[in-house]
């Protein structure tokens, strides 16, 4: 058989089959032979039709499937052999004309490269590693809202200054419609605070948006509304009160301490403070490293341009998943995908450039880790390694949690990479400014 490929250009090629009678004829016949004692024409008894009306009416389709196994043995094995590095799968160029009766059969077959580049690791980047501290204003505010999490509640049927009040935020219009409770000292200007005060349940006062709150963000969470929104959203909202609620504040005593940490864990108001900056400053230092990783990616792909067989991936999407798709809605996905597999391909190629591989010992450790975490977010403090292992074990037989974990070790390794080679630079902030810098603001 003849197989040899056609370069469109560098991401692009044709391999074209010639397949000879010789590669399928013999089998052909060896079907044809089982087939004739069981076949059925009218006018013969079954097994003694003519062989000629055996292969005119079996024939071609068996000769269809031959060549079709013949095709994609060699298609596949011709793939192997060459080492070719695909996007996607080979697609067939259809040809409603094709020959089935001609002497040799040719099958033409798109196929889709992976790019070549080089990634340059240490280049010169500028983004930042932050380290997000809890200052003082973070502790106290945390202190305080424990302190009302777990004062004592009493229901109100008139609003006074320093209550919570649960209601609907609306604006048809807008599209807003949401439940919430809002701490009245949560508003930016007094005056609104103010106009909710001596108001009863079933009251509607009425709000602007624009400057509600010091940080504009928290229109996100109360009005239920989306980032790109909160920052030019000015309209006039209502709100519905529905409850009132004041709080008596905790006092800071141990019976709370031992509530809030275990039993002797905290035993001062100054031991609090330290927990507390401890326990939040490794939730930031979490959210720190996946703004990091966003940002590598970010750089990455920004830095490293290359070309992709985009039609080509465009037209294998149509096909490739469980639904048909039509040509405007892979269109459609291969927009949304493409970022997504140009960080996959510069991820695999910076790993390989530095000899950097994934073993299964670095995805039962990275496993045991994230449950040991996780039991201590529950509280269980003491678990055993077998214990550990034992779920581990489980864990790694189901194939799709396989597939997870070993993206987010991946992911960890290119992190780390990235970290030692290309030095990002260490930036010590508070958590406002953290949240700012997320934002881009």
């Amino acid at each position: 058989m003849d197989i040899k490929r056609v370069a469109i250009n560098a991401v692009n090629e044709v391999i074209v089959m010639n397949v000879p009678p010789m590669e399928y004829n013999g089998q052909v016949t060896k079907r044809i032979n089982e087939k004739m004692p069981l076949a059925t024409v009218k006018g013969f008894r079954k097994g003694q039709v003519p062989r000629a009306l055996v292969e005119k009416q079996y024939g071609k389709a068996i000769k269809i499937e031959e060549v079709n196994k013949v095709v994609q043995l060699a298609l596949t094995r011709y793939i192997q052999s060459e080492r070719l590095d695909l996007l996607g799968t080979p697609l067939p160029k259809m040809d409603e004309n094709f020959d089935w009766d001609a002497e040799d059969l040719v099958f033409e077959y798109e196929i889709g490269l992976a790019p070549k580049f080089e990634i340059d690791m240490e280049a010169k980047n500028d983004i930042v590693k932050y380290v997000v501290k809890a200052d003082d204003t973070f502790i106290n505010a945390q202190i305080a809202r424990i302190q009302k999490q777990y004062g004592k509640i009493v229901s109100k049927e008139v609003v006074e200054a320093g209550n919570d009040v649960s209601g609907v935020f609306a604006n048809e219009e807008a599209g807003i419609h949401n439940r919430t409770t809002v701490d009245l000292e949560e508003f930016a200007d007094k005056k609104v605070a103010k106009s909710f005060v001596g108001k009863k349940i079933g009251d509607v006062v009425s709000l602007k948006t624009k400057g509600l709150f010091a940080d504009d963000h928290k229109l996100m969470d109360y009005l239920a509304v989306s980032h790109d929104d909160v920052h030019h959203l000015d309209v006039e909202v209502t709100f519905t009160i529905d409850e009132v609620v004041a709080s008596e504040p905790a006092e800071l005593n141990q019976e709370l301490f031992d509530k809030l940490f275990g039993a002797g864990v905290v035993n001062s108001v100054d031991e609090m403070k330290a927990k507390i900056k401890e326990d939040v400053e490794k939730q930031f230092a979490v959210q720190a490293e996946q703004k990091l990783m966003v940002d590598v990616q970010e750089f990455l792909i920004e830095n490293n341009k290359f070309e992709l067989p985009s039609e080509f991936l465009k037209k294998w999407l149509q096909t490739a998943g469980e639904k048909v798709l039509t040509p405007e809605e892979a269109a459609i996905e291969y927009e949304r995908s493409e970022k997504g597999l140009r960080f996959q391909l510069i991820e695999g190629k910076a790993l390989a450039q530095s000899n950097i591989q994934i073993t299964f010992d670095d995805l039962k450790s990275f496993t045991a880790n994230a449950i040991r975490q996780q039991m201590l977010q529950f509280g269980k403090v003491d678990a055993s390694d077998e214990e550990v292992e034992g779920i581990v074990a489980r864990v790694l037989s189901n194939q799709e949690e396989v597939k997870r974990l070993s993206e987010q070790v991946v992911a960890e390794k290119m992190l780390q990479l990235f970290k030692d080679k290309a030095n990002p630079t260490t930036k010590e902030v508070t958590y406002e400014q953290f949240v700012a810098a997320m934002y881009g603001e």
